[in-house]
């Protein structure tokens, strides 16, 4: 392997055992000679990221300073204040600490537009981060790697173990934001998507302060014609499937800026998907992405066997695999999209109440925005027995550094400008709730966003949903017509009716935290208040 002498020392690490840049095979070989992965009947590496198989939003903070004093949103939950002395030392600490280790160093940029990137930089003790990180973000080229200078650096050290009372943090985990000195600071923790978020809100942060950009938590595709659509959603709701189309180019699969530039660009490079599930015939863009170069994690293998079991959810429901953009066949390049003329909010109703796809006025887009519903089904997390509503404001509050209603406020005025239709989609229930309806067919969902893209909704007649006023189409091709209307859908159309009554008393009950931001119109977009 290639071992570069460039030095760590203005981050005051002076391990003398670093790795620049390596390539994806040479990551991989280390990872096989160490025993940290396995390869895959695929030929993608698969590892297991340890204690943790997620984010820990708990225990993700900023810290509390000149810059983000006034400017971050300090709501206790999601935008944790931290103490600046508290990460002075914290620093100085896993410096010292990774001082002692093998480490593995990636420079790389966030933002495919040229005129928003941000150069960043990697430094991990894992091998395997080192090439998720060369999956997610942008290579730079030759001439750009010779005179690459990081603008911000994520520093990720997980067999350190923080003291909370020590050390200011919740538990032994972290991940903290330093918009003074630019660091994202992780810790205690291996799962790879930590670092990927970590920039991410950096990017929500910076690009409208600095660049008057909307950040968005969304896939974005491009149609031969030139049109882009935008989907928005947490996980789980479809956001990689959806703009995985052999149809249409990938632009990116989870995160973007809209610009005044009247573009939209990808901030990553690759794609990070959920495999759960997973199989050649629904997904097969993802499917075969899945090969040499693709890092699966925590998935399980057949007995016997190096074939992954994508049912098998022993280790965690959040399964994943990264991989470069270019492993999709079919991708816009570079990954940047004209303005959007359709935008999709996605939702995984799990209590069956929401239409498979509805037409949004500017103040229902602007408060399902702020709202951001999906719903977690049994088992996903430790406790959950039934169906829970799970709102994140602008379908990404945990990325989000500003207040909510400011990227909403952006969001609306880029509606406005530019004429943009805004669809409510539920890739959820239909026909009941959760163990007792069936999840939406994969092939309806494409069939109604297509026949939203095409333009093949704009003279069908719409019906209004009693409850959530939502606009439905009576009408769509490919879809049965009593799927449009989940009421319809319900044997016990009462029960249907007691349930849409109960969600909606949940959005009423969620947008009380948002209600003295938001103007009229906006307030008129929710459903009916009993």
């Amino acid at each position: 392997m290639d071992t570069k002498t460039f030095s760590l020392s203005e981050y005051k690490i002076s391990s003398s055992n670093t790795h620049w840049n390596l390539s994806p095979k040479s990551l991989i070989d280390i990872c096989i000679e160490k025993g940290i992965g396995t390869i895959a009947s695929s030929g993608a590496l698969a590892v297991n990221t340890g204690e943790f198989t997620g984010r820990s939003p708990k225990d993700r903070f900023i810290v509390k300073d000149a810059i983000t004093e006034d400017s971050v949103w300090w709501d206790g939950t999601i935008n944790i204040p931290f103490n600046t002395d508290k990460f002075d030392a914290l620093y100085d600490k896993v410096v010292a600490y990774l001082s002692t280790k093998e480490l593995y160093v990636r420079d790389a940029f966030a933002g495919a537009d040229k005129k928003y990137q941000l150069p960043l930089r990697v430094i991990t003790e894992l091998p395997w981060v080192s090439l998720f990180a060369y999956n997610m973000f942008i290579t730079p080229t030759k001439e750009e790697a010779e005179n690459f200078t990081p603008e911000w650096v994520v520093i990720q050290a997980p067999s350190f173990m923080a003291v909370a009372d020590r050390d200011g943090t919740r538990q032994h985990n972290f991940s903290i934001i330093n918009f003074t000195r630019k660091i994202v600071l992780i810790g205690g923790s291996g799962y790879t998507g930590e670092v990927k978020k970590g920039i991410f809100s950096v990017m929500n942060f910076i690009l409208p302060i600095n660049k008057n950009t909307f950040p968005m938590h969304c896939s974005a595709n491009v149609g031969n014609n030139g049109e882009t659509a935008i989907f928005f959603g947490l996980s789980g709701t479809g956001k990689t499937t959806l703009s995985a189309d052999v149809h249409r180019k990938l632009i990116g699969d989870d995160e973007h800026g809209w610009t005044d530039d009247n573009t939209v660009f990808n901030i990553e490079g690759g794609c990070y998907a959920k495999v759960i599930d997973l199989s050649a015939k629904n997904e097969p863009e993802i499917y075969a992405a899945i090969k040499e170069g693709a890092l699966l994690e925590n998935v399980i293998f057949k007995k016997g066997t190096n074939e992954v079991d994508f049912a098998d959810t022993s280790i965690t429901q959040n399964t994943r695999v990264s991989y470069p953009i270019n492993y999709i066949e079919n991708i816009q390049v570079p990954s940047i999209g004209k303005n959007p003329r359709n935008i999709f909010f996605l939702t995984a109703d799990a209590f069956g109440v929401l239409p498979p796809i509805s037409k949004l006025t500017p103040g229902q887009a602007a408060y399902h925005f702020i709202s951001g519903y999906t719903a977690k089904v049994a088992g996903t997390e430790e406790g959950i027995t039934e169906p829970v509503p799970s709102f994140s404001a602008c379908f990404g509050a945990p990325f989000m550094p500003l207040h909510p209603a400011k990227y909403a406020e952006m969001l609306s005025d880029k509606m406005k400008k530019h004429n943009v239709n805004v669809w409510l989609v539920n890739t959820g229930w239909t026909g009941g709730p959760y163990g007792i309806g069936n999840r939406m067919k994969l092939k309806y969902t494409r069939a109604m966003i297509n026949a939203a893209i095409d333009g093949k909704l704009n003279d069908v007649t719409f019906v209004k949903h009693p409850i959530f006023k939502l606009a439905m189409p009576t009408i769509c091709d490919a879809v049965p017509t009593e799927v449009l209307n989940p009421r319809n859908t319900w044997a016990d159309k009462e029960a249907y009716d007691k349930k849409a009554k109960h969600l909606a008393k949940s959005f009423h009950k969620n947008f009380e935290t948002f209600k003295n931001g938001s103007n009229d119109s906006i307030l008129e977009g929710a459903p009916v208040k009993e």
